[in-house]
């Protein structure tokens, strides 16, 4: 908090001073993640019964709420300074996909949310079905650490929302000449290749049907699933 003060929420010189300061909030956000709360309301009850000696002050839930909203950007900044001082953030091979985010499977779902108009009909291939919502595009380490991501509609491309990430947040690029990206064979295309070499990234993916084999073909392997019969001795 006193290395990046600008990361703080705007408050005018003028006036009452919260009573739980910004350092304190992002603590309280930290500690709801990593004890696996969902709820505010729940993880409040239990800082007060468990943690209250802690804090000078707990606020309400609807309180922490807006609070935690209003201090988004600075999360996401100490998010990234907690990435960057780990070992993990240097490995130079990074992984990426998308997953569905289904949002809802009623029709009346589907026209009374907020959501109409941001979430929208989509394919899964891996599960072989239609959904309505979201996708979340990833890019992560080896070793599970995500660097970025985006969350779009069904139909979106994934190449395009790769491409999206990366203009977003320019630095995640910088500085890194041999970063590998492995993708499936879905992120193709002359141009979108292009752009990636551009950034200095290197994109390892399995050939689609047709094509010649692609650079670094031979470090792809098939998993051999494991079989369910059972062998008596």
């Amino acid at each position: 908090m006193k290395a990046a003060p600008d990361m703080a929420a705007w408050r005018p010189a003028v006036g009452f001073a919260p009573r739980l300061t910004d350092a304190e909030l992002v603590t309280l956000a930290a500690m709801q993640a990593l004890l696996g709360f969902t709820s505010e309301a729940r993880w409040l009850r239990h800082a007060r019964k468990h943690l209250g000696h802690l804090f000078r002050y707990l606020p309400r839930q609807s309180g922490y709420n807006r609070r935690l909203r209003d201090a988004a950007g600075l999360i996401k900044h100490v998010i990234r300074a907690l990435a960057i001082d780990t070992t993990l953030w240097t490995d130079d091979v990074w992984v990426i996909d998308s997953t569905p985010v289904e949002c809802g499977r009623s029709k009346e779902t589907v026209r009374r949310p907020d959501l109409s108009g941001r979430a929208e009909y989509g394919y899964c291939a891996s599960h072989s079905r239609y959904f309505w919502g979201l996708r979340l595009h990833l890019v992560a380490t080896l070793g599970g650490l995500s660097i970025g991501f985006a969350l779009a509609g069904a139909k979106a491309d994934e190449r395009e929302s790769l491409i999206g990430i990366f203009e977003a947040d320019p630095h995640l690029v910088v500085d890194r000449p041999t970063q590998t990206l492995i993708a499936d064979k879905n992120y193709f295309g002359t141009d979108f290749e292009t752009r990636i070499a551009e950034a200095g990234l290197r994109l390892l993916r399995p050939a689609r049907k047709g094509e010649p084999q692609q650079p670094g073909a031979h470090l792809f392997k098939r998993c051999a699933r494991p079989s369910n019969r059972s062998t008596k001795p």
